[in-house]
C-alpha cells in the first residue's frame, strides 16, 4: 500500500498542474502605470497613455497588461529594471512577495530590449561574440539550403571589406512616388508640393546619393523596387533588337538560343500585363575552363556624354552559373564584375553607374570563361542609364478603387469613368515614379505590381513593395518555402516621411514602424522571429536620433517603436524597418532635412545600425567604414604629382578609423579609373607634360570604402610661363535660406535670398515656396497652404557643388600657358601647402557663406575667411605674390552675415584692396568689362538660376575698390553695379563678386581667366614679366 500511494504520488508530481489565472481588479495598479508613464516619457515621445488593462495572479505570480503606449518606448536593460522596481514599490501590500511580470503588446517588457543592448556597455567590435539565440534559430531554419555567393561582386574594387554588410543582400526603397491617379484622369505626386520638395522625392534626395552608395561600400548589395539611376537618357541593347548594338563571338563553344522566353523592347510604351521580359529572346553558351573564350558584346551609340547606370539581364536555372564575368568599359577604363545567374534571372540586375562619352567605344562584354566547365552563361538584354517613364495608363474598365491606408479595413469602394480614355505615360523621369511601375518595365507579373488588379495605381505602389521582396527572396534561405528568384534579401527598409505641424517650431521628430504577427504568426518563413524586425527598429531609430541630437540638435525629438500592420512592415518576409524620419510638413524638421550634410550625418547612421544590427545578429565583430579625407593637395615635385592628404577621425564612432586609402586618377576630360591602393597618406603619381591630372582620395578599412575627397588637378606644361596654385575654398553644402518669424506667422525657405548648395546634384527641389503664412490650411495636395511650392523644376536634377573646380579654373590657365597645382583650403590653412612658393595663386570662394544648420545651435561653419586662412593669404601678399579671388559673397560673408567681424573687414579692405556695397548685386547675371588701367573688357554672363549645368549665383556681390591703384574692372550690365576689381602695388589682386566656375561658355572662362594671368605677368612698363 505505501509502495502505491509513493508511485501515485510520483505521478501526479510528473503531471503538471495547470492553475487558470486569476483576474483581480486594475484600480489598485493605476498607480503603478502612471509612475510608469512619468518615468519613460522623456525617453520619447509615445501618443496615448499608459493604463492598466489586466492584472491576473496565478500561484504566487503578479501579471500585470499595460496597454501598447508602454510597447512604444525603447528599452534597455536599466529602465526593464527601473520599471520592474517602480512596480514593486507601488505595488499594494499583499503583493509585496509576488513574482512579478509586466507585460504590453502581448509580450514581456524583457523581449523589447535589442540583444545589442543586452551585452556590457562595449560595442561588438574586435572581439567575437558567441552567435546569438536569434542567428542559432537562422542557422538551424536554413540548414537543407546551399550557402549562396552573392548576387553581384565588384572585381575590380580594391575595398575588400571584412568587418562590413560583405555577403548581405537588402532591399531599401524610397518612399511613394509619381503615380496615375485613375479617377482624375492624371498623373500626380502621392503626396503635396511643400517646402520646395515632395516626400516622392524628398526621401530619395537621402536613399540614392547617400544611403545605398554607403551600404554598397561596406560590401553589401542593394535591390531597389524604384528606377536608381538619375539619368533621363536610356540606351537598350539586346539580341532581339535589329537595330545592332549587340554582337557575338563563339570560340570552343557556340553560343545557342535558350529555349525560354527573354527581354524584347518592341514597343514605346507599355500598358498593365504587358512584360517585356516575356516578348523576347536569349543566348546562352557553356562555361569553359580553359580554350578559346565565347563573348557577348553590348556596344551603344551615347548621343550624351554622362554617368549612367548599367543594368544587365539573364536567364536563371539550377543549371547557370554562379560566375559570370562581365566587363564595363567607360571613359575610366575597364571594370569587371562577377554575377551569381543561379539568382536574379528575367529581371534588370544593378552593376554600377560609370562615366561614358558619345563617339567613344564604350562597351559591356560577357565572356564563358568562368572557370568551371559545364555550366549556363545567359546573355540578354543589357539597359543603361535610368531614362523616361515608358508605362501607359488609363482607368480600370471595371471601375477604379478609391485610394485607401495601408491600415485601413474600410470596404472597398469604386468608381467609373463614364468616357473612353487613352491611355498615356507619366512624361517624367523614371526615377520619379513610383515601384508599380517599374516593377512592370523590370519584368514582374502583374499579380505583383498590381495587386488591385489594375483598378487603384495608388494602392497598387505601396502594396507591390513588400510582394516584391517575397518574390526576389523566394527559394532562397531566407525565403525557403515560395517560389521566386532566389535572391537572400537579408533585411528590407522602407524610408518615408511623416506629415504633422507646430506652430511653435518645436520638431515633430523620428518614429520608427515593424509589424510582430502576420497572418497570426510571429515567425518568418525560415523560422526567424519576427521581433527581430522591432529589434533592427530601435537599433536604426537609436542611431539616427543620437547622431542627430550630437551633430545638429540636442532636442530632436525621438517618437515611438510602433507595433503596426502597416503593408510595407507586414508583407516582407524578412525582417522590416519603416523608419518615418520627420515631418516634411513642418518647418521647423525641414530647416534641418534639406541640409545636404544633414541627410549624409542620417544615412551614415541608418548604415550604422544595420550594420551593427547584423554584426550582433551574427555573432562577428563590426567597423564603420571611415569618414572622407581632408587636407588635401596635389602639387608638383621634380616631374611628378604629390598628393598629400590626412584622414579624418569620427567622435561619433571609435570603430570608423582609416587603415588605407584608394587614389583614383582621371585624365585629361576622362572618367576615374579603378584606383590605387596606399599604404600611407601619401602618393607620388607620375604624369606625363601637356595632360591634366585629377585625383579623388577615398580612406578603407575593414569596414568598407568612405565617400571621396574633393577632386584636385594638376598640370605640367611643356613650356610655362609660371605656376598657378588653385586653393578650393568652396567646400559649403546648405539648405536654402530659411526663416521664422518670432510671433509664428510667417516661415519658410527664401531661396530668392540664397538657393543652397546640393551635394553634387539635387533630385528633390521642385520649385520656390511661395505660401509663408503659417495660418494658411491645407485643403488639398494641390491646395497644400502653408509652405506651398512651384513645381517648375520637379523633373530636373539641379547641380550643386561638384568639388570639381579646380580642373575648371585650371583648364584655362593651362591654355594660357601656365602650369599649375591645387590644394584643399584646409591644407592651406593648417600650412601644408605654403602659397609663397606660387606666381599666381587662385582661390575659388564660389558659394562658400556662413551658415548654420536648422535653428542654430551648433557653431557657423563655411566662413569665407577664416583666420589662418588670412594669415596665409596676408603672408603671400606680403611675398609680391599675385592673387585672383572669386566667388558670390566674398564681401557679404565679410560684412552682412552671421558674424560680422571687424578685423575681417579691414583684412579685406587693406590686403584685397576691396570693399562690400551689397548682395544681390544682378539679377541676370551679364557682366561687362568697363575702362580701367588694367585692360580688362569683354562681356560675360553666369547662371543665376538652378540648373542641371552649373550651380547658380543668384545673389552675386557688388564690390568696390578699396584704396589707392584700385579700380573697377567688371560692372553688372543691369545696373552698372561694380562686380569685380584690380589692385596694382607691390602685389596684385583681382577679386570677381561672381564665381567664374558659374559662366555659362568655357570660351568665357577662359577669356577671363587669359586676361587676370596677363594682367598678372606684366612689369608696370606693359612688358611681360
Amino acid at each position: 500500500m505505501k509502495r502505491l500511494l509513493l508511485t501515485l504520488f510520483a505521478v501526479l508530481f510528473l503531471v503538471p498542474v495547470h492553475l487558470s489565472a486569476q483576474k483581480i481588479g486594475t484600480e489598485q495598479f493605476i498607480p503603478i502605470a502612471d509612475s510608469l508613464q512619468n518615468y519613460f516619457k522623456p525617453s520619447a515621445f509615445v501618443v496615448g497613455k499608459i493604463g492598466i488593462i489586466r492584472a491576473e495572479k496565478n500561484g504566487n505570480t503578479l501579471s500585470l497588461y499595460f496597454s501598447t503606449p508602454l510597447s512604444e518606448y525603447p528599452f534597455r536593460d536599466q529602465n526593464v529594471k527601473d520599471a520592474y522596481a517602480i512596480a514593486r514599490a507601488l505595488l499594494p501590500a499583499r503583493f509585496r512577495d509576488y513574482a512579478l511580470k509586466i507585460y504590453s503588446n502581448k509580450s514581456l517588457i524583457d523581449e523589447f530590449i535589442p540583444p545589442f543592448y543586452k551585452r556590457s556597455d562595449t560595442p561588438l567590435t574586435d572581439e567575437v561574440i558567441p552567435l546569438s539565440k536569434e542567428a542559432k534559430k537562422i542557422i538551424k531554419a536554413s540548414k537543407h539550403i546551399k550557402p549562396e555567393k552573392s548576387l553581384v561582386r565588384r572585381e575590380s574594387s580594391l575595398s575588400t571589406p571584412l568587418s562590413g554588410l560583405q555577403n548581405k543582400h537588402l532591399a531599401i526603397w524610397q518612399s511613394h512616388g509619381y503615380y496615375y491617379e485613375q479617377k482624375l484622369l492624371r498623373w500626380e505626386w502621392q503626396r503635396a508640393r511643400i517646402f520646395q520638395t515632395v516626400e516622392d522625392l524628398y526621401t530619395q534626395s537621402y536613399v540614392l546619393p547617400f544611403l545605398v552608395p554607403m551600404l554598397e561600400n561596406a560590401g553589401a548589395n542593394v535591390l531597389l523596387p524604384r528606377e536608381r539611376d538619375i539619368q533621363l537618357n536610356e540606351y537598350i541593347i539586346d539580341n532581339d533588337k535589329a537595330s545592332g548594338g549587340y554582337s557575338e563571338l563563339s570560340g570552343d563553344k557556340r553560343w545557342n538560343s535558350s529555349d525560354s522566353v527573354g527581354f524584347a523592347n518592341p514597343k514605346e510604351i507599355y500598358i498593365t500585363g504587358e512584360n517585356p521580359f516575356r516578348m523576347g529572346t536569349s543566348r546562352e553558351v557553356k562555361s569553359i575552363s580553359r580554350g578559346d573564350e565565347s563573348i557577348a558584346k553590348w556596344t551603344p551609340a551615347f548621343m550624351e556624354n554622362g554617368d549612367y547606370a548599367v543594368y544587365v539581364s539573364y536567364r536563371s536555372s539550377s543549371k547557370s552559373t554562379d560566375n559570370a564575368q562581365y566587363t564595363v568599359k567607360h571613359a575610366g577604363g575597364t571594370s569587371h564584375y562577377s554575377v551569381n545567374q543561379r539568382m536574379g534571372g528575367g529581371t534588370w540586375i544593378y552593376l554600377g553607374t560609370f562615366p561614358f562619352r558619345k563617339d567613344s567605344d564604350h562597351y559591356v562584354m560577357l565572356t564563358n570563361m568562368t572557370g568551371h566547365s559545364g555550366d549556363i552563361v545567359s546573355a540578354d538584354a543589357v539597359k543603361i542609364g535610368g531614362g523616361m517613364g515608358n508605362i501607359a495608363r488609363k482607368p480600370a474598365e471595371e471601375g477604379s478603387q478609391l485610394n485607401r491606408p495601408s491600415s485601413s479595413s474600410e470596404p472597398i469602394r469604386k468608381i467609373t469613368i463614364p468616357i473612353d480614355v487613352k491611355p498615356i505615360n507619366s512624361g517624367y523621369p523614371r526615377f520619379t515614379e513610383g515601384a508599380r511601375y517599374w516593377l512592370q518595365w523590370a519584368g514582374f507579373s502583374d499579380t505583383l505590381y498590381s495587386p488591385n488588379k489594375n483598378s487603384n495605381d495608388y494602392n497598387d505602389d505601396y502594396m507591390s513593395r513588400g510582394k516584391w521582396v517575397n518574390v526576389m527572396s523566394g527559394g532562397s534561405s531566407r525565403n525557403p518555402m515560395e517560389n521566386g528568384l532566389k535572391i537572400p534579401l537579408d533585411m528590407a527598409f522602407a524610408f518615408h516621411t511623416d506629415a504633422g505641424t507646430t506652430l511653435n517650431d518645436s520638431i515633430v521628430g523620428t518614429l520608427g514602424i515593424y509589424t510582430r504577427f502576420s497572418n497570426d504568426s510571429d515567425k518568418f518563413p525560415n523560422g526567424e522571429e519576427r521581433i527581430n524586425s522591432r529589434f533592427m527598429t530601435d537599433l536604426i531609430q537609436t542611431q539616427i536620433v543620437d547622431d542627430i541630437r550630437a551633430k545638429y540638435e540636442p532636442i530632436w525629438q525621438r517618437r515611438g517603436i510602433w507595433d503596426r500592420s502597416y503593408s510595407e512592415s507586414r508583407t516582407p518576409v524578412v525582417p522590416t524597418m519603416l523608419l518615418e524620419l520627420l515631418s516634411h510638413q513642418n518647418l521647423a524638421d525641414m530647416r534641418y532635412g534639406l541640409d545636404p550634410d544633414f541627410r549624409f550625418t542620417v544615412s551614415r547612421a541608418i548604415y550604422k545600425g544595420i550594420l551593427k544590427y547584423f554584426a550582433h545578429m551574427d555573432g562577428v565583430p563590426y567597423v564603420v567604414q571611415p569618414l572622407p579625407v581632408n587636407e588635401f593637395s596635389a602639387t608638383l615635385h621634380e616631374g611628378v604629382a604629390l598628393l598629400r592628404w590626412n584622414g579624418v577621425s569620427d567622435t561619433l564612432e571609435p570603430t570608423a578609423v582609416p587603415e588605407k586609402y584608394i587614389v583614383y586618377t582621371r585624365t585629361g576630360d576622362g572618367g576615374f579609373d579603378n584606383g590605387r591602393l596606399v599604404q600611407g597618406n601619401s602618393l607620388a603619381a607620375d604624369i606625363e607634360k601637356g595632360r591634366i591630372y585629377s585625383f579623388k582620395v577615398t580612406a578603407v578599412n575593414k569596414g568598407g570604402e568612405s565617400f571621396p575627397s574633393e577632386i584636385l588637378s594638376v598640370y605640367k606644361a611643356h613650356e610655362e610661363k609660371g605656376k598657378v596654385l588653385i586653393v578650393n575654398g568652396f567646400n559649403r553644402i546648405s539648405a536654402a535660406a530659411s526663416f521664422a518669424t518670432k510671433d509664428t506667422t510667417m516661415g519658410g525657405f527664401a531661396d530668392y535670398d540664397d538657393y543652397g548648395v546640393p551635394y553634387i546634384n539635387d533630385i528633390s527641389y521642385i520649385g520656390s515656396q511661395y505660401e509663408f503664412r503659417r495660418s494658411v490650411p491645407w485643403m488639398d495636395d494641390d491646395s497644400p497652404g502653408f509652405g506651398a511650392s512651384y513645381a517648375d523644376y520637379e523633373t530636373r536634377v539641379i547641380a550643386g557643388n561638384s568639388f570639381d573646380y579646380p580642373s575648371v579654373h585650371g583648364k584655362a590657365f593651362a591654355k594660357a600657358g601656365y602650369s599649375f597645382v591645387s590644394a584643399s583650403r584646409a591644407a592651406v590653412e593648417s600650412g601644408i601647402v605654403d602659397m609663397r612658393g606660387y606666381k599666381i595663386v587662385d582661390i575659388v570662394m564660389g558659394k562658400q557663406k556662413q551658415y548654420r544648420t536648422g535653428r542654430g545651435v551648433m557653431p557657423v561653419k563655411f566662413h569665407v575667411f577664416t583666420q589662418e586662412l588670412m594669415k596665409a593669404i596676408e603672408s603671400y601678399t606680403q611675398a609680391g605674390g599675385n592673387l585672383l579671388i572669386s566667388g558670390s559673397y566674398i564681401a557679404t560673408d565679410v560684412w552682412d552675415s552671421i558674424e560680422n567681424n571687424p578685423e575681417t573687414q579691414n583684412f579685406v579692405k587693406r590686403v584685397l584692396k576691396y570693399q562690400w556695397r551689397t548682395d544681390h548685386a544682378s539679377k541676370t547675371g551679364f557682366v561687362k568689362g568697363v575702362q580701367s588701367p588694367y585692360n580688362f573688357s569683354g562681356e560675360l554672363s553666369f547662371h543665376t538660376r538652378p540648373n542641371e549645368i552649373s550651380y547658380s549665383s543668384e545673389s552675386p556681390d557688388g564690390i568696390e575698390p578699396a584704396g589707392e591703384n584700385a579700380w573697377t574692372i567688371y560692372r553688372y550690365s543691369d545696373n552698372n553695379i561694380s562686380a569685380g576689381v584690380a589692385y596694382k602695388g607691390s602685389y596684385k589682386t583681382v577679386s570677381l563678386g561672381f564665381p567664374l566656375e558659374t559662366l555659362r561658355n568655357e570660351s568665357e572662362i577662359d577669356s577671363i581667366i587669359k586676361m587676370v594671368a596677363d594682367f598678372f605677368s606684366k612689369s608696370d612698363n606693359g612688358t611681360q614679366k
